[in-house]
């Protein structure tokens, strides 16, 4: 029996996707991303220095910071303080690495990029809603130093986003959303460019296991819809 999506999507066919951008006064970029009903609010900061770690190198750095909020769900979450979860610093480092992918750090110059993500509503795909409006928002901020004359051109050198995909009852399912990420027998995040290169693939078998070929119809349903996800993160 074919799953039927809750919202009555084709297997292939998004969520509603929004960008607002300017959503807070003070960040260099701000964008308030929404997928379907997950909400994450995408804040750039930029330091004029880098760790000391990185110092007199002439290189830039960026960094993110993810966070549910604790009326995000259903159920109120704890926030996380002092100790961050597994969960937190993993997707924490997954936006960091896929971030980093977009820029030239020698064009950056001696910068630290800081990127906050904080989900305001969650349905599922909170992570991967976080890398595609991430990306939007830094392009917001770059601009912002190219205005202000502190960079003489832009550091971005990629284009980047990020979807789910899932196999319900054998069959490939874009952008799932909660209930269909509870009932997936196997869920993925995949992170890509623009030119279809692969920044990460994170894939788990829930229940029993996946073969090379449904991993390929993950990974093609995967492109399709970030390479839709990029026209809308374009159309600024």
């Amino acid at each position: 029996m074919t799953w039927q999506r809750p919202d009555d999507r084709t297997p292939n066919q998004l969520r509603p996707i929004e960008f607002i951008h300017r959503f807070t006064k003070h960040s260099a970029g701000s964008v308030l991303a929404k997928c379907g009903d997950t909400h994450v609010l995408c804040t750039v900061s930029i330091e004029e220095q880098v760790p000391r770690w990185m110092a007199k190198q002439g290189r830039g750095w960026l960094s993110a910071e993810y966070r549910m909020l604790p009326g995000a769900t259903h159920d109120r979450n704890n926030r996380e303080t002092m100790k961050l979860s597994g969960r937190t610093q993993e997707i924490q480092r997954l936006i960091s690495r896929s971030l980093r992918s977009t820029l030239d750090m020698e064009l950056m110059g001696e910068r630290t990029v800081i990127i906050d993500c904080d989900v305001l509503q969650a349905d599922g795909g909170t992570r991967t809603t976080a890398i595609t409006g991430a990306y939007v928002a830094l392009q917001d901020a770059i601009d912002v130093l190219i205005n202000k004359g502190l960079l003489a051109k832009s550091p971005l050198i990629h284009q980047v986003a990020a979807i789910s995909v899932g196999l319900i009852d054998g069959e490939a399912f874009l952008d799932l959303n909660y209930l269909e990420d509870v009932r997936a027998d196997i869920d993925s995040n995949i992170v890509m460019n623009e030119l279809g290169g692969i920044i990460e693939v994170q894939g788990t078998a829930e229940a029993g296991s996946f073969n090379r070929s449904q991993l390929d119809a993950i990974l093609n349903l995967a492109e399709s819809g970030i390479q839709e996800l990029m026209v809308f993160q374009r159309d600024r």
